[in-house]
């Protein structure tokens, strides 16, 4: 089992969103960076464990715990033109982005940026890192327990 940190813009889709959900569970869609959709298509199975991350907001942190509930499949925004995710160079036979389906296993506090840069044990944390902007990224298990202990 793998740990991951998903950054989602709660405008696009909140914690509270995937709540309402049917089956609390969402595709993915939208990511267009290759080592994120790379993280999702290569490495990501079925109850890997996910941080759900809201991003691009007053208050970014950690605003729930969910997981992988289907495996890497193409992200079908990357084929209408109408979509603001549409790859030209993307077909049905040759798709060049794909999602996982993620499933909401509760809600929690935020766990806000500056809390999580205040304890040491997070220092390595990818998503913390100066420069970082990937959307995705794994979380090691040490990382995981000490994020679930503050829970």
């Amino acid at each position: 089992m793998r740990y991951w940190l998903m950054k989602s813009e709660p405008s696009d889709c909140s914690v509270d969103d995937l709540a309402a959900m049917p089956n609390q569970s969402v595709a993915w869609y939208g990511v267009r960076n290759y080592q994120a959709r790379n993280f999702m298509r290569d490495q990501m199975r079925v109850g890997d464990k996910v941080f759900f991350y809201h991003s691009n907001c007053a208050e970014p942190g950690i605003a729930g715990l969910a997981e992988v509930g289907r495996l890497a499949y193409p992200d079908q925004t990357q084929f209408d033109p109408a979509n603001k995710y549409f790859d030209p160079k993307a077909t049905p036979e040759t798709p060049r982005w794909f999602n996982v389906d993620v499933k909401l296993v509760r809600k929690t506090r935020l766990i806000g940026i500056a809390e999580m840069r205040s304890h040491p044990q997070l220092a390595n944390m990818r998503t913390l890192q100066k420069g970082n902007r990937l959307s995705i990224t794994p979380v090691d298990p040490r990382e995981w327990a000490f994020i679930l202990g503050l829970l």
